[in-house]
């Protein structure tokens, strides 16, 4: 039975020997697998398309693990392992673009194995299952005669038909050479191959055209000579007759065979060039928004200027030596038709019944189909007879009467002795009798078209097209004896003159004749034959069915090097193009990229490849051309010398430095757009596409920093236009022209250049340019802070984009509203800045532009986040930038996105959002593991245990925090650790709940790993939390040590606001534990360190919450009235300044109090008191007390009220 999966085994490769890469480069190879697991959708549909069902995924041990569920499919896939489809499959799935951009240099990949053994037993397994299969015998062996003959004898290498034991029996073989039966309880046996188990299925089922010689005379062999066919097509060297031979009769002399023919290729040269021109053309007019000004490299520019000039000035010679051109081309072609035309189609008058015994009526018919050789007119006739019917006979209303009238002419004809109209008339006679499934007298007509007596048979595609037919009618009739005959002898003229497939409508004989080349093993046969269905099937119109043949010729090719040349390439192309049809997109591209690598490819093999990869490259890739085109081109431009196609010459260059550009390369992009310069036929290409090229390279070189390389390039196509007479041209370059200068900081040379373009626009009402030139404009004015001017321009590029009607411009229509929308805002104008935003955001969604989507969304989230800040409207736009970047595959700012969004409904801070937080943290968490980040996973853990934690899960969130703990310990990153252990910390400190739990992260962990590290700054801040945690617990003893120490490392950094949080901590501690004097003396120490004079509000609050806490140390605590009045007039004085009238109500109160109960001063206490009863008025308080015994309470109460209050 079945074996369950099937591991395939992926590794990268470097260099030409395909070695296996180093670690780093394997890594990155397993993160690959890791994104492949979070989102599968990718590997199940290549799995599905390369016939298998996808199971899991291991990233560690970088393996994929497929099954099958058919014999069919175990065939596919084997044949794409073979073909070396799946290393190509997973390259396209797995790699970046930029990957291959950079294989130009390094060349990479990745290598699949997979074990033979495993698939071997699963293929047997379904075998099994089918209940009988075709196997090779591994020995000589004898098995039991099942019949009452002799026993059954098969060698080494016999193939025969097996049946598997039933109920305790052995295994039954049917041997295929005569039939006969054995049995034997275990055989040596293979099955043979998936393609073989198909190619040897059973299905029901002496002339002019034999060559006569004598013996000893040399025979000419064409096409193959196959011991196991009975005939082969030769040509006798003495005369040049051609004719069927018995393969028997002759002694080879040498191995003589003839190349596998190629298949029809579709001439798609000119196309595939002129659709990577369209695409890539430099489109400089949307290339406006610039690089920033940076200092230009200062590099020999004389060479370059006298390049340009050369091909500036061969172009002008160029384009007048064109028109003569053409009109030659247009001369000739004219000629050609006037030819085409004079051949007309001869047509024939079908005679009436009474005129039907006249010859001249036939006198026609006779003569066209009398000559000797073959005739291109006459290929309708072989293969397609209705048609030959329509297009050359008139008068007739139906059949019947073609019937009569062809035989009178074959009456005629055989009187006249013209034998090969005779034979023809014939066979037309045969097609018109089997169009009517009269097969016998059909037979009766096709004997005879075949003897009719002749010296030699030349017309091979009729001699094809009669043992087609008469096969197939004794086929039909069950005769399988004369089927076999003529099976052979067609399968003879095959393999000599695979043409003749025209005069054939049905593959059975050519199964036929696969079936005997399997069986004989003949490698060689057995490829043309599959050649030859392959061919059938297509001219059919049944790509389906000739895959599994073209497929099987691949293989072959590669196990039978002298069947292998460069028409290999064609069949790659052919199989390609069946892929593509088929819906079968990653299999087409592997197949085209095989095309290109044969040693036989030619440049056009090498375009046909690109034609076929950017048809399937939307649908893949999201892009119009993707980079892996980029090998393609290069090997067509190495294929042929630049003078000789100096087109393509130009369209590599710019192909390639539009993928460098834009991959960002700029740097090598302008390397190979340089290239062009150093074209001896770059003036082929004319004069708008020399500019063109110009123009970009000048672009380039402004992308890549060189504004003064960009100037020289501008400067010369400049000069090599008419001086007398503006043209549209003149208006881009001069805005080049400005760019360039602007990046060269020459401010007055890009104004006056930019002035210069927009009058030229504005000349020729060109609106598009004349827009790009003042959002140019408009740019460089924000940059020189010439804000009131860029937002005029701004404004009015933006007036005169939206009058244009024409596509193409609103790429540049978008960055001109974003720019504007930025400007809004920066100067305070949040609604119009929103307004532009907005509206960049329609246009980029209505075009379906998701970069810009991208762009517009991040500046609406900036917007309501920092500068008017709305989380409703932060969240919608977040999750919209999330759903692009889905879209795009961008895992990396995907992973960052659902951080963000997370975080913001956080915020929030209802159940609701925090569930929905949790599902976002969660959601980033598996991307960051994916992309192997371990800094971000460990983040994105603790911060799911922190939503536990809010949640009040509390069993998730210990887990989840150590899982954190764990991830950032494996970073090996010691300050991360630290980092780490106290964010957990602070997940239970900034709670209100298990806050103890925080006191072992900081404590036992954090803390002496800052001390390990000297990290001083960490070690305040858990110093600071450890002794304020301990305070609130109520472990003041343990945290007075926590805070000494912070107190020390504030005065070591002179921190002087860390310092006094230290001696107010110290002295609430202090007091706590009942130690008044060093209370009272850290908070006068905490008191000393406010800034003088007060700046804040806050600042004199603070004065006077210390003065009142150190009245009532002193006065209660210490039992001294006197020196606690003070601390109490202090209080007071502050809280005058402050204007808190509650605060001095209270120490008023408080004051009147000690004066009239223990310091028995009655004029003071009456002063206080009346104070007090104004503030109470003012505050609507009734009364006022003061009993010593309502005013102050024990030590104990004022202790705990304390502790509250901190708490």
């Amino acid at each position: 039975f079945p074996v369950a999966v099937l591991a395939m085994q992926l590794a990268m490769v470097e260099g030409p020997d395909r070695l296996p890469a180093d670690e780093d480069t394997q890594e990155v190879l397993c993160r690959k697998l890791c994104l492949l697991e979070a989102d599968l959708s990718g590997v199940m549909t290549l799995i599905s398309e390369l016939s298998a069902h996808f199971v899991s995924i291991n990233s560690e041990e970088k393996t994929i693990f497929i099954t099958f569920k058919t014999l069919e499919e175990i065939w596919k896939f084997s044949t794409y392992h073979k073909m070396g489809f799946l290393g190509q499959c997973m390259e396209n799935l797995l790699m970046d673009q930029e990957f291959w951009l950079i294989s130009l240099d390094q060349p990479s990949g990745i290598e699949i194995s997979i074990k033979e053994e495993t698939l071997n037993l699963m293929y047997k397994g379904f075998l099994m299952q089918e209940g009988s299969f075709f196997g090779c015998c591994t020995a000589n062996q004898m098995f039991d005669s099942s019949t009452s003959g002799s026993d059954l004898y098969l060698e080494k290498g016999d193939i025969a038909l097996f049946e598997p034991p039933f109920l305790g029996s052995g295994w039954t073989v049917l041997s295929l050479a005569d039939g006969d039966r054995g049995t034997k309880p275990k055989p040596a046996l293979e099955p043979v191959i998936p393609f073989h188990e198909y190619a040897t299925e059973e299905y029901n089922a002496d002339g002019p055209d034999e060559l006569s010689f004598q013996a000893g005379e040399r025979i000419i062999i064409l096409g193959l000579l196959v011991a196991c066919f009975e005939w082969f097509l030769g040509k006798l060297e003495r005369t040049g007759d051609i004719g069927l031979v018995k393969t028997n009769l002759v002694k080879t002399t040498s191995s003589s065979c003839e190349q596998i023919v190629t298949l029809d290729q579709d001439k798609i040269k000119e196309e595939t060039i002129a659709s990577l021109k369209k695409i890539c053309q430099s489109d400089i007019y949307l290339l406006f928004y610039s690089l920033s000004p940076d200092k230009t490299h200062q590099t020999e520019l004389n060479d370059l200027k006298q390049k340009i000039k050369h091909i500036l000035s061969e172009g002008d010679e160029s384009q007048r030596n064109d028109v003569s051109s053409v009109s030659i081309k247009q001369q000739m072609k004219k000629e050609a038709d006037d030819t085409e035309k004079s051949r007309e189609t001869p047509r024939f008058s079908v005679c009436s019944e009474q005129d039907s015994t006249s010859p001249d009526g036939h006198h026609a018919l006779l003569l066209f189909l009398s000559s000797r050789d073959h005739q291109p007119e006459f290929l309708l006739l072989y293969s397609a007879y209705p048609e030959f019917l329509i297009s050359h006979f008139e008068g007739h209303s139906d059949e019947e009467e073609i019937v009569v009238y062809l035989g009178v002419a074959r009456e005629l004809a055989r009187k006249k002795h013209v034998s090969w109209a005779q034979s023809r008339i014939c066979f037309l006679l045969g097609q018109l009798c089997a169009g009517r499934s009269k097969f016998s007298q059909a037979r009766v007509y096709y004997e005879e078209a075949l003897n009719v007596p002749k010296d030699s048979f030349t017309d091979m595609f009729l001699l094809s097209a009669i043992y087609s037919n008469l096969a197939l009618i004794y086929l039909t009739q069950k005769n399988h004896e004369r089927f076999f005959t003529f099976s052979e002898r067609l399968s003879a003229l095959l393999m000599a003159v695979p043409d003749c497939l025209f005069g054939c409508e049905d593959p059975e004989v050519l199964k036929y004749v696969l079936k005997k080349a399997v069986l004989a093993k003949n490698q060689l046969t057995e490829a043309r034959a599959c050649f030859l269905l392959a061919k059938l099937h297509l001219r059919l119109k049944d790509g389906m069915s000739a895959i599994p043949f073209i497929e099987r010729l691949l293989i072959l090719a590669d196990e039978v090097p002298e069947a292998c040349d460069e028409t290999m390439s064609h069949v790659f192309l052919v199989l390609a193009r069946l892929y593509s049809d088929q819906r079968l997109p990653r299999l087409a591209e592997s197949c085209a990229k095989r095309a290109s690598l044969q040693v036989g490819a030619t440049m056009s093999h090498c375009l046909c490849s690109v034609s076929l990869l950017m048809e399937n490259a939307s649908e893949l890739y999201g892009v119009s051309i993707p980079t892996q085109i980029a090998p393609y081109l290069t090997r067509a431009a190495a294929l042929v010398p630049s003078s000789r196609e100096p087109v393509l010459g130009h369209v590599h260059a710019l192909c390639l430095s539009w993928l460098f550009h834009r991959h960002g390369m700029p740097d090598r992009a302008a390397r190979f757009m340089s290239t062009v310069l150093d074209h001896s036929g770059m003036s082929s290409i004319g004069n708008s596409d020399t500019a063109a090229a110009l123009l970009w390279l000048a672009w380039l070189h402004i992308c890549n920093k060189q504004p003064g390389t960009a100037l020289e390039v501008l400067d010369a196509v400049l000069s090599s236009l008419p001086e007398h007479c503006t043209t549209q041209l003149e208006g881009v370059v001069y805005n080049m022209r400005a760019i360039s200068y602007r990046h060269s900081a020459d401010i007055r040379q890009a104004a006056e250049s930019y002035r210069a373009a927009i009058e030229i626009c504005e000349e020729f009402e060109d609106r598009r340019n004349w827009a790009i030139a003042l959002a140019n404009f408009g740019f460089m004015c924000l940059q020189i802070n010439a804000k009131r001017l860029a937002e005029e321009y701004l404004t009015q590029s933006v007036e005169l984009f939206c009058e244009l009607e024409d596509e193409g411009h609103e790429l540049s229509f978008i960055l001109v509203l974003l720019e504007l929308g930025k400007h809004f805002v920066s100067q305070g104008n949040h609604e119009h800045g929103k307004t532009f935003y907005e509206w960049a955001l329609l246009i980029a969604m209505f075009i379906n532009h998701i970069d810009s989507q991208v762009q517009a969304t991040r500046h609406l989230c900036q917007l309501y986040e920092e500068v008017c800040p709305d989380e409703a409207q932060c969240i919608i736009y977040s999750e919209h930038q999330l759903n692009l970047l889905q879209r795009i595959g961008d895992k990396s700012l995907e992973g960052e996105i659902l951080e963000k969004i997370s975080q913001l409904y956080l915020n929030l801070a209802t159940e609701k959002a925090n569930r929905a937080a949790l599902d976002y943290t969660k959601q980033s968490l598996g991307i960051f593991i994916d992309l192997g980040r371990k800094r971000k996973e460990a983040h994105a853990w603790l911060k799911a245990g922190k939503i536990y934690h809010i949640l009040q899960q509390t069993e998730l969130v210990d887990l989840y925090v150590q899982v954190a703990q764990d991830m950032a310990l494996s970073t090996g990153d010691t300050l991360f650790i630290l980092e780490m252990l106290e964010a957990a910390g602070d997940v239970f400190f900034n709670s209100s709940q298990d806050r103890e739990k925080a006191i072992c992260f900081y404590r036992d962990r954090a803390l002496p790993i800052a001390v390990k590290t000297s990290s001083v700054r960490s070690q305040l801040r858990l110093c600071n939390k450890l002794s304020e945690l301990l305070l609130q617990l109520g472990q003041c003893s343990e945290a007075i040590e926590f805070t000494q120490t912070a107190l020390d490392i504030s005065m070591s950094l002179a921190d002087h606001l860390n310092e006094r949080v230290a001696f107010h901590r110290l002295a609430t501690l202090y007091h706590c534990l009942g130690q008044f004097e060093m209370a009272e003396h850290h908070f006068l120490k905490a008191l000393s360190l406010c800034p003088s004079p007060l700046q804040y509000d806050e600042e004199a609050l603070y004065y006077v919450r210390v003065y009142k806490t150190l009245g009532d140390i002193i006065f209660y605590d210490v039992k001294d009235p006197f020196d606690a009045a003070g601390y109490y007039h202090l209080a007071l004085a502050a809280a005058m300044d402050l204007g808190n009238k509650r605060s001095q109500l209270e120490l008023c109160t408080r004051l009147a109090t000690i004066y009239h109960n223990f310091l028995m001063d009655r004029e003071l206490s009456l002063f206080f008191y009346q104070r007090a009863r104004a503030f109470a008025n003012d505050l609507h308080i009734r009364r006022i007390n003061l009993a010593p015994d309502y005013s102050f309470r024990t030590t104990a109460q004022y202790k705990n009220t304390i502790t509250g209050a901190t708490r």
